[in-house]
């Protein structure tokens, strides 16, 4: 049975990260105008880092399973008000975490994760032309020799511009459809890979977010994810089916990413109303309390909802469990509450929550994406449907 009550250190963890993410908020609209600076490893101001690790040594194995209890570190993380650097969670074994090293470790060989799983991976899969459909992908890749030679054109890559490398889908077939789809690590410095431009956003602007172009790009042979270069004659679709699993692993890091913006939001909200005396009296009956307070209750209720879908989720990957289902039901839940609660947040506070003199407003629009990358919130519903109704792509789309 799942338990998601965190033990006393589990807490004190969370509650720190929270404060060291509050100790960057001075240089939080700094990074807002500098969109194209990257922020340092360390923050001048920033407090309390060092004493997050120590904690993690203190767990014990009958605390809440790690891939758990990190969506829930990256919620806490992300609620903060400081600066939020990238979508990857500072491991405390020191390991690298971009959504590349979430398809490394779930598609690749053991000698593909020894060799470049202490490295900081991307993933670039969305094409000018293609976004929500990853089958139509346009970009290909053919062997010349103990060669693969990439061509195409991707877009939209998180961590892109300071990752060492990006997990790139390109397709050895065209007429194979899904089938074809295969994965490869692309390092930066491989002839005919370019970095062509950051992106300007309008949220997450410390995260980076770039676009390649690959033209004869040339990888060693053993760049392919997983090494199988084969394509099922039958039009079967296995191996795109796994490297479609990677988003059972990401998605639910995605979707804490929208549960922190509302949090972030709903907390933010309860504290300035609290300051001018405005809070929910519990003593009261429904049609007592006021419209205020009736709306706050209803945001901190769809955010702890959101907050479980995405802990459920890990927890079900922890036990080694299928969680297809589950993944796209919090990166839908997650993409909801991003929009809504932040929205909610900023009504209850009228004027004040449109001003740069306060976070509110910057919740809203970081948490924007949560509902489109990934996988946008409609296809996250068509997944759900197809899971719970036994369709398959061909017959529910």
């Amino acid at each position: 049975m799942a338990d998601f009550r965190f033990s006393d250190i589990d807490q004190q963890i969370l509650d720190k990260v929270v404060e060291v993410g509050n100790s960057t908020q001075a240089h939080t609209r700094y990074y807002e105008d500098h969109e194209h600076e990257t922020p340092p490893a360390r923050l001048e101001g920033e407090r309390g880092f060092e004493e997050v690790f120590p904690l993690f040594g203190q767990r014990k194995p009958d605390d809440t399973p790690m891939m758990t209890f990190m969506m829930a570190v990256s919620i806490a993380r992300g609620s903060a008000r400081g600066v939020v650097r990238g979508l990857g969670l500072a491991m405390p074994m020191g390991k690298a975490s971009g959504l590349g090293n979430a398809a490394l470790q779930s598609a690749g060989t053991p000698e593909q994760k020894a060799k470049w799983g202490d490295l900081f991976l991307a993933m670039s899969i969305t094409e000018p032309n293609v976004g929500s459909d990853t089958k139509a992908i346009q970009a290909t890749a053919y062997l010349d020799g103990d060669e693969w030679v990439i061509n195409g054109d991707k877009i939209f890559v998180t961590d892109g511009v300071k990752c060492d490398g990006a997990i790139v889908w390109a397709t050895i077939d065209k007429s194979a459809g899904r089938a074809g789809i295969k994965s490869f690590l692309v390092l930066k410095g491989a002839p005919g890979f370019e970095l062509v431009r950051q992106e300007k956003k309008l949220g997450i602007r410390a995260s980076d977010t770039a676009a390649y172009s690959f033209r004869d790009c040339r990888v060693p042979r053993d760049s392919l994810l997983g090494g199988d270069e084969t394509v099922p004659k039958d039009g079967g679709s296995a191996g795109y089916k796994g490297v479609m699993k990677t988003f059972n692993m990401t998605r639910p890091a995605v979707a804490s990413g929208g549960v922190a913006k509302a949090k972030g939001a709903f907390e933010f909200a309860r504290e300035a109303l609290a300051a001018e005396g405005v809070e929910v009296d519990w003593s009261k009956s429904f049609n007592q309390r006021s419209a205020v307070e009736q709306k706050l209750i209803e945001l901190e209720a769809d955010t702890e909802a959101a907050a479980l879908t995405v802990l459920h989720a890990a927890w079900l990957s922890d036990k080694r469990r299928p969680n297809n289902l589950e993944s796209s039901i919090c990166k839908a839940k997650g993409g909801d509450v991003c929009r809504t609660v932040t929205q909610g947040a900023m009504e209850v506070l009228g004027g004040m929550s449109i001003s740069h003199d306060h976070v509110v407003e910057k919740f809203l629009r970081d948490g924007r994406i949560s509902d489109i990358y990934e996988g946008t919130g409609q296809i996250q519903r068509l997944i759900i449907a197809r899971e719970i109704l036994g369709y398959s792509s061909e017959e529910l789309t």
